[in-house]
């Protein structure tokens, strides 16, 4: 265990955590809290810094759920909460298999944006290898998503920023998505265009943008520009939309394998239960304590 020693207030001095991450989009893990602290906002700016901090795209709480086995909340590395992360519900799976609080191989976990959500394990030498999310129902309903634009769905839709225009198609995985295709995903500008799309008035509660390039009807390129956090290597909800949108564009089947910075992803959309299915890893990184 890591002792980090940080200029903290007093009520965090001992805190246990864990670090993790899926793909590569890294969490601080915490377990063993009833309810969400107060405080916590700054504590995940604190946290999350990259050079003053330990280093993450979120802090994440495991805590009881009266529908569920778990609750996940995640607070970005802004101090803004998120209502939904697929790369953090992998590693909320992994965390309580591993660490022992499960011995289930099916377990639930409750988000404030997807309600509950089951998963499946597949455990080898007695630890998590792979995580199967069930991502639930895309919410394509403009204004729920939410945008500006009462459509349903808002496919392929114009948007303008600085002078230059965009296409976009939104989706709702828990959380707002706006998926833009451009000829070269893994080599767009990200850090030019992601923070001016993410707060684009169009989108009322900001939104996490997808860059996608479509290879062939089972494989996408995308990166992604998370609300809150900025560039990620993953984002496991933004993969789920990128499918959705693609099927809706006519671009892919309905199970494709979309293929981020920090890796693989394979992402179903089932037609007769109108679900997304996600599967992918999650790490364990290292344990450590607050002082």
């Amino acid at each position: 265990m890591i002792d980090i020693r940080l200029s903290l207030g007093k009520e965090w001095h001992g805190l246990q955590f864990t670090k993790m991450h899926g793909l590569g989009n890294d969490f601080i893990v915490v377990a063993g809290e009833q309810v969400l602290p107060e405080g916590v906002a700054d504590l995940a700016v604190r946290l999350c810094d990259r050079n003053f901090g330990i280093g993450a795209d979120g802090l994440v709480y495991i805590l009881p759920s009266e529908k569920a086995d778990f609750m996940m909340r995640i607070i970005n590395a802004d101090g803004s909460e998120a209502e939904q992360c697929g790369n953090a519900v992998r590693c909320v799976a992994k965390y309580v298999y591993d660490h022992g609080l499960t011995n289930k191989p099916d377990v639930t976990i409750e988000t404030i944006g997807a309600g509950v959500q089951p998963l499946e394990l597949t455990i080898e030498d007695g630890r998590v290898k792979l995580v199967k999310v069930d991502m639930g129902e895309p919410i394509l309903d403009g204004l729920r998503i939410p945008t500006l634009i009462d459509r349903n769905p808002v496919l392929n839709e114009l948007l303008e920023a600085e002078g230059r225009e965009f296409r976009f198609t939104a989706v709702s995985m828990g959380n707002p998505h706006c998926v833009i295709y451009v000829e070269d995903a893994v080599h767009f500008d990200l850090h030019r265009w992601g923070p001016v799309l993410e707060r684009h008035p169009l989108f009322p509660k900001r939104v996490n943008v997808e860059f996608a390039t479509v290879n062939d009807r089972r494989q996408i390129d995308m990166r992604v520009w998370e609300r809150g956090a900025g560039p990620t290597l993953a984002c496991g909800t933004g993969a789920c939309a990128t499918l959705v949108a693609s099927v809706l564009n006519g671009y892919t089947d309905r199970r494709a394998t979309v293929s981020l910075a920090g890796g693989d992803l394979l992402i179903e959309w089932d037609e007769a239960s109108n679900r997304v299915y996600m599967t992918g890893p999650a790490t364990e990184v290292f344990t450590g304590s607050l002082s």
